[in-house]
C-alpha cells in the first residue's frame, strides 16, 4: 500500500499523506492486534519500519530521527498503538462493553494491600513462555499502572482522552514498556 502511495501521489503534502496513511495502510497494519501483536524485537521492528517508510515519504520531514517526525505528525509508535488498543479492549471488557466475558479472561486482585486503581488484574503464574506474551498477561502490569481517574472514565471516549493525557504526561517514546 505504501509503494502505491509513492508511486501515485506526486504532491506528498503532509495532510495529504497522514490522511491516506490513516485510511489505507495502518488498518491493515493494526487489525486484531489483541490476537497476533509480537514480542520478538526483530518483529516489532519489522512492523515500526512501515509507519518508518511512510513518515520517510513526507519531503519537508525526511531529513528528521524518525520519534521526532513522529511528533510533527502528532502520531503514535505502532507499538504504542498496540498498547493502547489492548487497555482500551480491557476497559471494554471491565466496563461490560463488549460481549466477551471479562471473567473468562481476568480475575481481579482482591488483596487490600496494593496500592493504584480500584480495578487492578490479578497476575497468574504460568511456565510457558508462550503464556507471558498472550493477551491477558501482558497488559496487566500496564493496566495495573493506570490512574484511578483513568479507569473510572465515564465513556470509552473518556477512557481513550485520558489514556491520551496518561501517555503525553510521560513523554513520547515507548513509555509503556517503563511501566
Amino acid at each position: 500500500m505504501l509503494g502505491i502511495i509513492n508511486r501515485t501521489i506526486a504532491y506528498k503534502d503532509k495532510d495529504v499523506m497522514l490522511r491516506l496513511y490513516k485510511s489505507i495502510v495502518r488498518p491493515h497494519v493494526e487489525y486484531c492486534t489483541a490476537a497476533w501483536s509480537p514480542h520478538y524485537k526483530k518483529d516489532k521492528e519489522l512492523i515500526e519500519r512501515i509507519q518508518h517508510k511512510f513518515t520517510k515519504m513526507i519531503t519537508d520531514l525526511n531529513h528528521l530521527p524518525y520519534l521526532e517526525r513522529l511528533h510533527q505528525l502528532n502520531l503514535w509508535t505502532l507499538e504504542d498503538r498496540r498498547i493502547r488498543s489492548d487497555l482500551i479492549e480491557v476497559y471494554k471488557m471491565t466496563h461490560g462493553l463488549t460481549r466477551v466475558k471479562f471473567q473468562n479472561f481476568f480475575e481481579l486482585d482482591t488483596c487490600s494491600k496494593t496500592r493504584g486503581h480500584s480495578l487492578k488484574l490479578k497476575k497468574s503464574r504460568f511456565n510457558s513462555n508462550l503464556r507471558r506474551h498472550f493477551f491477558t498477561e501482558r497488559i496487566i502490569n500496564i493496566w495495573n499502572n493506570l490512574d484511578e481517574q483513568t479507569i473510572s472514565a465515564s465513556s470509552l471516549n473518556s477512557f481513550k482522552n485520558s489514556l491520551n493525557k496518561w501517555k503525553m504526561t510521560r513523554q513520547m517514546g515507548h513509555v509503556w514498556t517503563d511501566v
